[in-house]
Formats: structure tokens, sequence, C-alpha cells
């Protein structure tokens, strides 16, 4: 069940309104059968995955639990990992692998046809085992007591506002608050309300309009040139961010009604000074996860500096890989991870040409210039997440370079969306933005609660009515629903 359908205004409502109704002690096994039937809108039998997963790790957490001694303990870790990397592999890397052995082979002239399953990809199978995997590894380290009860831990594992695409929550903030009596609270309700609604107008308003112009240039490189491919780009780091923080908003609005607090996952990111700060504000339930579960346990920074620099660039080559299986996204990795270990490495010339240049004495122009600087090397990374393969980035990046400033060219520059949409795109994002550095200076939620009632419901009734009349409504998934 897609948030942006009609389906989900039936079934929110209603979910909501029962929830209130029914006594605390009913209320998991509700949301339970609830997050159940939301997954299983998209495929039945992918259901099956959740509950295997979600059995092992509670069996696993449940036996760690009655043994005191770590090291003995990691034959249930072992069982996890096993099962929830075992599912993540085979559904999404298998044919993946199977097919780069095959290419890799028939250079050496060996031709071997390597199985490959026909099946679809279980939508968010990296969010939930993720999730699950952190509970097992938490137990584990002594950091989460087990949790007894199967049905709120299969809720943990399930809760449908984050299920298919995150924030991947923590057992120890989540499974905690499924324990606590939630009463109705119009202002938690409102504010909830009032999230969903922004997450909504990102999605329908931005995303799905820019995608329109993204999908044309992307999908057809060897036709476009120049400005469309350097606009397209532009484009596309506005749909992903609108795309997936707009899920974010609706997933941590939806839980915000009913009580529950889910992590922020984006504060900025395009205001970043800095490609760590960017990590630190991008995605960050996932940046997060993979710091506290791989980067650390590689050991971090506490070691020589080039184990350092292997240990960032391994755990965003794995991160690139976490988004497809596909060689775009593990390049896209790569490159973020060089981006890191490049910027570590050359600090010491970059703070000397600061005070070569004057920079050092003028802070604010050398803070936007990182900031210029961090958004076009994310901006440029993007080439490779976007592109349907690696020739395909190589190609759009050799025609971005030919730039045509004819009338001809110029006045094609709108593409598939017109210029109408065009203009209106870039107004919706331009206030966008404004919003963003609005937020920047203030906490913008108190400063809008603080404000008159009649502005607050003026603002939610043009939002609403800005959905209404310049939504797409094509009913198109959210991107991070295919990792």
């Amino acid at each position: 069940m897609l948030f942006n359908s009609f389906e989900f205004t039936l079934f929110f409502p209603i979910v909501v309104f029962t929830f209130f109704l029914l006594p605390h002690r009913f209320r998991w096994a509700f949301l339970l059968g609830a997050s159940y039937y939301f997954y299983m809108c998209w495929k039945a039998e992918y259901l099956v995955l959740i509950i295997i997963s979600t059995l092992i790790d509670y069996f696993a957490g449940i036996q760690m639990g009655k043994i005191s001694e770590q090291a003995k303990r990691k034959k249930y870790l072992y069982l996890s990992l096993l099962a929830n990397l075992g599912i993540l592999f085979s559904f999404k890397y298998a044919n993946f692998f199977s097919e780069s052995m095959r290419i890799a082979l028939q250079q050496f002239n060996i031709f071997y046809e390597m199985p490959l399953f026909d099946w679809l990809l279980p939508v968010g199978i990296s969010f939930y085992t993720f999730q699950s995997l952190s509970y097992s590894i938490d137990v584990y380290r002594g950091e989460k007591t087990p949790e007894h009860h199967l049905g709120k831990f299969a809720l943990y594992v399930a809760f449908f506002p984050q299920l298919v695409a995150g924030p991947i929550e923590r057992s120890v903030r989540l499974l905690p608050q499924f324990d606590k009596p939630v009463s109705f609270d119009y202002d938690r309700v409102v504010s909830g309300l009032r999230l969903m609604l922004w997450g909504f107008f990102k999605k329908l308003v931005i995303a799905d309009r820019v995608a329109i112009y993204v999908n044309e240039a992307y999908n057809h490189p060897a036709e476009y040139q120049g400005l469309v491919l350097i606009i397209a780009t532009y484009f596309f780091a506005v749909q992903i961010y609108c795309d997936f923080s707009g899920y974010s908003d609706i997933a941590i609005g939806a839980a915000r009604v009913m009580g529950y607090d889910l992590m922020t996952n984006f504060r900025q990111p395009y205001f970043s000074r800095s490609i760590s700060e960017f990590w630190r504000r991008w995605h960050i339930s996932l940046s997060t996860w993979f710091k506290d579960y791989l980067y650390i346990p590689l050991g971090g920074n506490r070691v020589d500096k080039y184990r350092w620099y292997f240990n960032l660039f391994m755990v965003f080559l794995i991160s690139g890989l976490w988004h497809g299986a596909n060689w775009t996204f593990v390049f896209w990795g790569a490159l973020h991870g060089f981006y890191l270990v490049f910027a570590i490495v050359s600090t010491n010339f970059r703070d000397s040409l600061a005070k070569l240049s004057g920079l050092a004495s003028l802070p604010w122009l050398r803070n936007a210039l990182k900031v210029f600087v961090t958004y076009h090397l994310v901006w440029f990374a993007w080439i490779f997440f976007r592109a349907n393969s690696i020739g395909d980035a190589f190609l759009i990046i050799e025609r971005m370079l030919m730039l045509d400033f004819s009338g001809d060219a110029l006045g094609n520059i709108s593409l598939a969306l017109g210029t109408g949409e065009f203009l209106i795109a870039l107004a919706f994002i331009a206030f966008m933005e404004m919003v963003h550095l609005f937020q920047t200076r203030i906490s913008l939620q108190q400063w809008f609660t603080a404000r008159p009632l009649y502005f607050r419901w003026l603002v939610y009734y043009t939002l609403l009515l800005s959905i209404t009349l310049f939504g797409v409504f094509s009913r198109s998934e959210f991107i991070y629903f295919q990792f």
C-alpha cells in the first residue's frame, strides 16, 4: 500500500480511530495486524519472510538473554546474521552476483550460464532486515535486554509507518514505546498530521513533478546534452530528497499521531559544509546504523591512518551495495568513500590554501564555498546513483559537456514538462528551499505553533490546495521502496 494512494487515505484514519478506541492491552495486536495487512497489499507471500526473520531473531534474543558470557552468545548472533543477511542476499543480490560472475568469466573465455532466480524484490527488505538485525546485535552486546513478548517484538519489526522505507529504528528506542499507554493528545495529533501534510507536498507536488523531467533525460541519455542533462541532475537531487524525506515525514508524522516517536531522518542535508556533515544529515537512520554496527566494529578511527581510510571506504562501498544490486550504486558508494578519505588527506592543504587566499579571514564566504562544493560533489555522485548503467553514467557526463546556448536548444530546455510545468517546479523548489533556510535559523515548529490559529489554518489550506491543484497523482512508488 502506497502512502500516496486512495487506499491509504482510508486505511490510516480507520487505524487511528480504532487504535484510540481500543484499551492499551489490545493495541499491539491491532497494530501488528494492521501492519501485516499494510505489507500484504504489495505481495502477500513475502510476509512469510518478515515472519521468518522475526521468529529467528526473537529466538536468538531469548537464548542470548539466558547466557551471561558474550563469547557463548555468538552462535545465536551468527544465527541471526545468517538468517537476515541470507534472506537479503538471496532475494536482492543472488542474481546480481551470478550475472557479474558470468561476465567476469567470459573475459577469460570461460562460458558458463549461472542460475538466475525469477522473483520480485520484496519491498522494504533492506530496511526490516537491518532493523531486526540491530536488535540481535544490541542483545548480544548487552545493550538491550531480550524482548519476551513475541507480539510486541513482531510489531517492532513490522510497524507499518516505517516498515518499507524507514527510518530504521533501534529496539532500545521503539520497543519500550509499545509498553507505554498513549492517550489522544490534540496537539500531538495535529503536529503529526502537519508533518504528514508537508511530506505529501514534497512527494506529490515536487518529487513526482521533476521525476517526469529526470526520467525522460536519464532514460534516453544519448538524445540529450548540455543544459538538459545538467538540469535533469539538479532535478534528481531535488527529486530524491523530496521523495525520501517526504516518505520519512509521512512515516514519522503517522507514528506521532498514534503517540510513537520515530527518529529524525533528514536535517537540511544540502546545506552541509562537508561530505561527512552531509552524511550526518542525510538518511540519518542508515548512516548511524553503519557507524554503530560496521564502522566502529571495524575499528573506526582508533586504528592507524591507512586502516582508518580503509574502514571509511569499505563502509561506503557496502552502503552503496545496500542501496541496490547494480554497479551504479557500488560506484556511487565508492565515490562517497573517496570523497571522505580525500577530505581527510587534504585537510592541511585546504587550510593553507584558505590562509593564502584570505578565505580564512572571511568565515562566511568560506562556509558558503564549502556548501557550494559539497553540494556539487553530492550532485555529481547522484549521476551514478540515477543512471541505468555505468555506461549511461559516463555518457551523461560526456554529453553534459556539450553545451549549446543556441535559441533552439534553450527553447527546448523544459523537455517533457513543458514551459508551464517547468516554471511551476522551479517555483515550488524555491519555496521549499526558503522553508529550509528558515529552519536553519529557528525551530520552525515552535515558531509555527506560536502563530495565530487563523494563520496556521491558512497554511494548512494552502498546502492542501497546492497538493490538490498541482500534485502529480500517478501513484508512483517512493524511490527507496526498491531498496
